[in-house]
């Protein structure tokens, strides 16, 4: 009887009752759409830090290289006589401009600490590859050289002596940049197993085998393949995986084990990087200090660390999101609900005969009220899911019409803050890029935990409502029906 007559009611008002339906449904719409793109926000952020900070670490460990230290690479590009018009090719490896080798023992010692579950070791290299010919002939010392274009007097170019007998090739330089991995350790490090595309990811019998991981981009810009084989100075490489490539570009081109890359370093010992993994996210801060104390010159950056760091678009999105979706979504709920209350008073208000007939006939206020509360409960799961709807097509929209956000981060902290000046110029001359731009999608997820707080909304929106006319329905008297007969 209660849920036929509630049906009746509604579909004797239903322009009324869509109308309060479409009220909720905009405002709990608003909410899952503004949510949704939140979470994208974040969603984002976490990938970009994942992206920048390594494979389930929680705090990195570097030190600044010494002023002055590396200095210009030697490719001994002297030929002699016999030499002239025959190919070369060279190859150095130097460790990443910036970094300075940390001790062997450190990433033991560190995993030792109380509170880390994990720790692995990296080394960061730039590899150079020069190949060419070497020129035939005697190249001309200081000076104009003969043959040279020189501007005359009159402004016109005039040739001075004779052209030498100089046969100059082209001479072609790749710079790219190694990782090494220690396959020892599982978990923790710059790359994972969930990033690998195809192929497989090491081992921990590939310690000293000769094998890489190739960035996807890197890839296919040299047409390799699982497979194939790659030179690194001037040894084959079996290529036994493809990795994910992160939006903007990955700063690591070639991934191999830690034993190779520290032969090709000239160290078997060398180490850059030390990647940790706290037992859980309250010890993070105390493990920190711990590293810190024990190696006073190093940098210790934890993930929180490197979100502050991050700026472009992304940054700026992250700020907005935390600072304006709130306000919005709080003020879009405000307005729906005061809008159904305000409609649900002025239906009651234009049923004042009804009501005050049906008390006069025996029904008690509390029934009148439940009455009022059941069409209200009915129009908010209208409005609910009318308001899901509005939700999933915000959320595609924001998804689909939204521009790609950038995040920009030094890539040993913020501006690459204690780096040496000669740093700088070290790096630009090897092709190495001291901060790391990625680019990601911005997406606006929306979970079943989000549905069911949007149909709670909806619900609660609509027993607010209720609760009001019901309460006005409730203080109506027959008296006040009987004024209302014509």
């Amino acid at each position: 009887m209660f849920f036929t007559y509630v049906y009746r009611e509604l579909r004797r008002r239903h322009r009324q009752a869509l109308l309060t339906a479409l009220g909720l449904a905009l405002g709990v719409g608003l909410v899952v759409a503004v949510t949704a793109a939140t979470r994208g926000v974040h969603t984002a952020q976490d990938e970009v830090l994942h992206l920048l900070y390594g494979v389930g670490t929680d705090i990195t460990v570097t030190q600044t290289a010494a002023f002055g230290s590396g200095g210009p690479q030697r490719f001994g590009m002297d030929p002699g006589d016999d030499q002239q018009g025959e190919e070369f090719s060279r190859d150095r490896v130097m460790s990443t401009p910036g970094l300075a080798t940390l001790p062997a023992d450190k990433t033991a010692q560190i995993a030792a600490l109380d509170g880390v579950a994990a720790s692995a070791s990296g080394l960061s290299l730039t590899a150079i590859h020069i190949e060419g010919k070497f020129p035939k002939g005697t190249i001309p010392g200081q000076g104009a050289p003969t043959g040279a274009v020189m501007p005359g007097a009159d402004g016109q170019q005039t040739q001075t002596g004779q052209q030498p007998d100089v046969n100059m090739a082209p001479i072609k330089v790749t710079t790219y940049s190694l990782m090494g991995v220690d396959t020892t350790v599982s978990g923790v490090g710059p790359l994972g197993a969930d990033q690998i595309t195809s192929g497989r990811f090491f081992t921990s019998a590939d310690e000293k085998a000769y094998v890489v991981v190739l960035d996807a981009g890197y890839a296919k810009q040299n047409k390799l393949a699982v497979g194939d084989t790659t030179k690194i100075d001037g040894k084959k490489y079996d290529v036994i995986g493809i990795a994910a490539t992160p939006g903007g570009g990955s700063t690591t081109n070639i991934y191999l084990p830690l034993t190779r890359a520290q032969a090709l370093a000239g160290d078997s010992a060398a180490v850059n990087q030390i990647y940790v993994r706290a037992s859980s996210a309250d010890q993070i801060s105390a493990v920190k200090s711990e590293i810190s104390s024990a190696m006073p010159k190093a940098s210790v950056t934890t993930a929180e660390d490197l979100a502050s760091q991050v700026s472009g678009s992304l940054s700026s999105a992250s700020k907005l999101a935390d600072r304006l979706g709130k306000w919005v979504a709080g003020a879009a709920l405000i307005a729906a609900f005061a809008l159904a209350s305000l409609l649900t008073l002025s239906s009651v208000g234009r049923r004042v005969r009804e009501f005050g007939t049906l008390k006069a006939i025996g029904w008690r206020s509390r029934r009148i009220v439940g009455q009022v509360l059941g069409e209200a409960s009915m129009i908010g799961v209208i409005g609910g899911a009318i308001g899901i709807g509005i939700g999933l097509l915000g959320a595609q929209l924001i998804a689909r019409l939204s521009p790609s956000l950038e995040a920009t981060v030094g890539a040993f902290g913020a501006d690459n803050a204690g780096l040496p000046p000669m740093a700088g110029s070290m790096a630009q001359e090897a092709g190495v890029s001291l901060t790391n731009t990625i680019t990601v999608p911005l997406t606006a997820p929306v979970s079943l935990q989000l549905i069911g707080l949007a149909i709670a909304l909806a619900l609660a929106g609509a027993l607010i409502a209720g609760g009001l006319g019901g309460w006005r329905a409730a203080r109506l008297r027959p008296a006040d029906a009987l004024r209302r007969v014509d």
